[in-house]
């Protein structure tokens, strides 16, 4: 796991017993997840027995073994010391989970995690903002990314949680972050819309922007203008946003629909109820 060695110091410097955890050779520090924030962790993710996760920096491999045991997922994890690899696998073993799960020595950098269904992460905060590229890059839409205690910065989580943690060995706070992020899709560009209400057909361009689950852009109307949409995100591959009035009647509409590669469809509603269905391909 690369990282420089002067963070360890900083964090040794300003952590209640840093000392104690972080490794002399520039990797990131092996600390213990406690077993209710592992939980936590894979409750906020909703994992399952049909996901895959994978573990960067998997430590004694307490969250691969948990999502398999308690959970049923399949997965594995990749750690760069030796021992805990050896340890983990041997864990494996004993709760006859070895069919399900692996552990493997490997760079984290160099870890190909694109089957995951789910990500999680307890690394420090640049080691995440180095991987936030892969990670857009490389997962498929709505994969689930979980860390502990460490966000993304500009990416904002989907959703995020401060958990009470009394078996947390580091820190001088006995509680934990857990975050959650949504992989996005990628609708930025611009689409032809076609909007149908009861046989009556509405067209229009639209142009959509995006940071990572959030959009924003504009849509064209009668007269050759454009009017923004609202209340654009993503979660995954389905999409929400609000056009202006005047598109289809005096009132906003809302639509809701899944990206499918140069694709997208849905339903168009208001005030909760739908009145038609939409879809739009993407302009080349």
């Amino acid at each position: 796991m690369r990282f420089l060695h002067f963070v360890f110091l900083t964090l040794a410097a300003t952590t209640a017993g840093a000392q104690s955890w972080a490794w002399d050779d520039g990797t990131v520090p092996f600390v213990v997840t406690p077993r209710e924030i592992v939980e936590r962790m894979l409750r906020m993710a909703e994992v399952g027995k049909d996901d895959y996760l994978i573990d960067l920096g998997s430590g004694d491999g307490r969250i691969v073994l948990t999502a398999a045991k308690v959970f049923g997922a399949r997965g594995f994890g990749v750690e760069i010391k030796d021992e805990l690899v050896r340890l983990s696998n041997e864990a494996a073993q004993k709760e006859g989970l070895a069919d399900r799960v692996k552990f493997l020595r490997q760079d984290l950098f160099d870890t190909d995690f694109r089957q995951a269904d789910v990500l999680t992460l307890y690394l420090l905060p640049d080691v995440n903002l180095a991987l936030r590229p892969k990670i857009l890059a490389d997962l498929k839409p709505g994969t689930r990314v979980v860390s502990h205690d460490y966000d993304m910065r500009e990416w904002r989580p989907d959703a995020q949680e401060t958990l009470p943690a009394p078996g947390k060995t580091v820190g001088l706070r006995k509680e934990s972050a857990v975050y959650l992020w949504i992989v996005p899709a990628r609708a930025a560009g611009r689409w032809e819309l076609e909007i149908d209400a009861g046989g009556k057909r509405q067209r229009a361009s639209l142009e959509l922007k995006q940071q990572y689950q959030m959009l924003s852009g504009t849509v064209g109307v009668s007269g050759g203008g454009r009017a923004s949409i609202s209340d654009g995100k993503l979660r995954g591959d389905e999409l929400r946003m609000t056009l202006p009035g005047g598109i289809v009647g005096e009132e906003p509409l809302e639509l809701v629909g899944r990206i499918a590669g140069d694709g997208l469809s849905g339903s168009a509603r208001r005030e909760g109820r739908e009145i038609a269905i939409w879809s739009a391909r993407r302009r080349r």
